[in-house]
């Protein structure tokens, strides 16, 4: 492997924050890698919402937009349903890195990957790397909720309680926040029921204050979602009782899924983000994050696209040695 090999930024992740930082990037005359497995965390999502001059565009179509637009940089490359199965660090005192030759800035990359579907196909090297692999989520465990998920049953309120205004509503979850969850999705229903499956997430004190709010709680468990071709239309309980419901949001659980790394870790809170500073740089040398994986807040498209745009920027300014806010 020679410094030619090398590409000045390996993005890790084919959604809205690496395909805009790509896109930002390539534009500063980087050479880029962009690797997306093409299994996003939206897939179920029929329409995406609230990105300016797209909004109600389906997930997809915006994927296939942006890759569109990224094939004029001829410094641009994008390999898609493949994955990074193991990214190294390289450098003095760091691993093995005889192999990689200097750059003509007297610099060996900082970092190389294997990469495929199953098996590793190729080996790459790049100076910095971008993960913008977004959250892996598990949803509550509800029978047959996958069928209703990205359909009637959604995940981000600013993304879809537009839709849902007015109808009778229900919020199935079971972490700590589900009562302030509860009081956010108010805002657009006055007949909203929450579901905790049975766990001890919201107090007695929480539960008196959405009651005065006209929100129900229910304690008990779910046996199954009534309805047909993803349209909910009610919730049968483990006793029996039915509740009718026309839509709903669920509160899942997410994390950042960094088993691809290897022999080191970036800092992660305590929420399963990665922990970054203000300009989305890890506190590994030359690692940066953008996107879900880094930004706590609204899981929204143009939120993760902006980002990637800014990480992009401040990538470009260290890469030339300019010093930017930390």
């Amino acid at each position: 492997m020679t410094d030619t090999d090398a590409y000045d930024v390996l993005v890790i992740g084919g959604g809205p924050a690496g395909l805009s930082a790509a896109l930002n990037l390539g534009r500063s005359l980087m050479r880029v890698l962009v690797v997306d497995a093409d299994r996003p965390r939206n897939a179920a999502t029929l329409n995406s919402h609230g990105f300016l001059t797209r909004d109600g565009v389906p997930p997809h179509e915006l994927r296939r937009i942006a890759r569109e637009e990224l094939a004029a940089y001829p410094n641009i490359e994008v390999r898609t349903r493949v994955r990074v199965l193991d990214l190294a660090r390289r450098g003095p005192g760091v691993g093995a890195d005889a192999e990689l030759a200097p750059d003509a800035g007297g610099q060996r990359p900082r970092f190389t990957a294997s990469i495929g579907r199953k098996d590793p196909t190729d080996i790459v090297a790049a100076h910095s790397v971008l993960l913008a692999t977004g959250l892996r989520e598990t949803l509550p465990d509800v029978p047959n909720l996958r069928g209703f998920y990205g359909i009637s049953l959604f995940s981000c309120a600013a993304c879809d309680a537009w839709e849902m205004r007015g109808r009778r509503l229900a919020l199935i979850g079971t972490t700590d926040d589900l009562a302030d969850r509860a009081r956010l999705i108010a805002r657009w229903t006055e007949d909203l029921t929450v579901f905790t499956l049975g766990a001890d997430t919201v107090t007695s004190a929480q539960e008196a204050e959405l009651a005065a709010a006209g929100v129900a709680v229910v304690r008990r468990p779910i046996s199954e979602l009534v309805g047909d071709r993803g349209r909910i239309e009610a919730i049968r309980l483990d006793d029996g009782a039915v509740i009718e419901v026309e839509g709903g949001f669920v509160r899942p659980e997410w994390e950042t899924d960094l088993s691809f790394l290897r022999g080191f870790a970036p800092s992660i809170d305590h929420d399963g983000h990665l922990v970054t500073d203000r300009s989305g740089r890890t506190d590994i040398p030359g690692l940066y994050a953008a996107g879900d994986a880094a930004i706590p807040g609204p899981q929204q498209l143009i939120v993760a696209a902006g980002a990637g745009a800014r990480v992009a920027s401040v990538m470009v300014q260290d890469a030339v040695g300019i010093a930017s806010a930390h």
